[in-house]
């Protein structure tokens, strides 16, 4: 379904109760009844011939704080990237760790991409992209710190044997300047051109950006979107104005548009969303969507056959679990979910450390060798993923 005619269509649907209620404008909705509320892993089932493998898991010997989990393929290995601490979240000592498989099953200790800061500047993972001649391997960098709020800005490192890299280089801007923000972790290449968000300074504000780089080092262009408000008063009112209301986002292509998806900051436990229909120059104002959410950073995207995906916790409430990825013929309705974990697989968190719960955290997600593969962090502290085989997600018949 396409266009006023389709969306027309979707109106009618909600109107005699066939899929759940939304915003009219909103970019997306979900099927009525998709999400059983109260039935274990709200009653999804995993797709035929899902897997989940460990890259890495802590011990008495190791650091046992892990987040930030992004995967790449490049010349027919897996890379992952990740941010490591002895303990606690966004501490001083958070470098960037990588590990490399040849078959997304088995993984190596993991090597060094980028070590902690000193004097209180701080490193996270940013993601990767390539051309696939060259990868290039994002870091965020902190300069004084996540905690003080004050946000930070992008840098990149490149390889061409996914060994050994370059000197690390700030992401550019077309304005011939250092873009001033960090980059969210999963640009996408959408219409030939790639995209992805920035948080911009001072503080994390959120915004859509592109470039015709192919290698997403310089080039980028802010596309326009205004940002909703934040509801917030007194003291933390200005703490809120460092901090968009969408945050975190992902991409997903649906015919001639990229539609962004969001985390929510505020606590309505469902994705915002806005999208572009002129290759990200201009964005509608976000919209809050039905799509439910346990307030967390997610992945979108599409399979190789168009369908559109989205990986998260689609709960509506903070326990990031269950783990799920739904899917999408047309990129509106979202009508099928297939659970990745749930709360019966989920191993008990073996160490504290700050902001460190049970669940499934901060996904990303990449298609490769035949098969949607879904990165993550259990409790904060195991890095695994999730393999499910495309034709067990393959779409339906309308």
């Amino acid at each position: 379904m396409k266009g006023r005619r389709g969306f027309s269509l979707l109106i009618g649907l909600a109107a005699v109760g066939l899929i759940a209620a939304a915003p009219a404008d909103a970019p997306y909705r979900t099927a009525l009844g998709l999400f059983q509320a109260g039935t274990p892993d709200l009653g999804l089932k995993p797709a035929a011939g899902t897997q989940t493998f460990t890259v890495f898991a802590p011990s008495e010997a190791t650091d046992r704080f892990s987040n930030g989990v992004v995967l790449m393929p490049f010349k027919g290995r897996l890379y992952a990237q990740w941010q490591s601490s002895a303990r606690d979240e966004d501490a001083p000592d958070t470098w960037v760790a990588y590990s490399v498989s040849d078959n997304g099953e088995t993984w190596p200790a993991p090597t060094v991409l980028a070590r902690a800061g000193e004097g209180g500047l701080m490193r996270s993972s940013g993601g990767w992209w390539t051309d696939g001649e060259t990868l290039v391997a994002y870091v965020n960098v902190w300069p004084d710190g996540f905690q003080s709020g004050a946000g930070g800005y992008a840098e990149y490192r490149l390889s061409r044997d996914g060994e050994t890299w370059s000197e690390p280089r700030r992401v550019m801007g077309a304005d011939g300047r250092p873009v001033a923000g960090v980059i969210a972790q999963d640009p996408h290449l959408i219409g030939g051109r790639l995209m992805t968000g920035f948080h911009m300074r001072p503080g994390m504000i959120a915004g859509p950006f592109y470039t015709d780089d192919p290698l997403g080092l310089s080039g980028w262009t802010p596309g326009q979107m205004q940002n909703l408000p934040r509801d917030a008063s007194g003291a933390a009112a200005e703490h809120e104005k460092r901090l968009s209301r969408e945050i975190e986002p992902s991409l997903f292509e649906r015919g001639d548009c990229a539609v962004m998806v969001f985390r929510d900051e505020e606590l309505s436990f469902r994705q915002i969303a806005s999208e572009s229909c002129d290759r990200g120059v201009t964005w509608t104002t976000p919209v809050l969507t039905d799509m439910p959410d346990a307030r967390a950073k997610q992945s979108a995207g599409n399979l190789p056959d168009g369908t559109a995906y989205l990986v998260n916790a689609p709960n509506t409430d903070r326990p990031r679990m269950p783990l799920a990825v739904t899917l999408s013929n047309d990129g509106r309705v979202f009508d099928r979910s297939f659970l990745l974990r749930g709360a019966g697989d989920l191993q008990p968190l073996r160490y504290e450390g700050q902001y460190k719960r049970p669940g499934y955290h901060y996904p990303k997600s990449i298609v490769w060798n035949g098969a949607l593969y879904v990165g993550y962090a259990t409790n904060k502290e195991d890095v695994q993923v999730t393999r499910v085989p495309l034709r067990a997600l393959e779409r339906t018949t309308d």
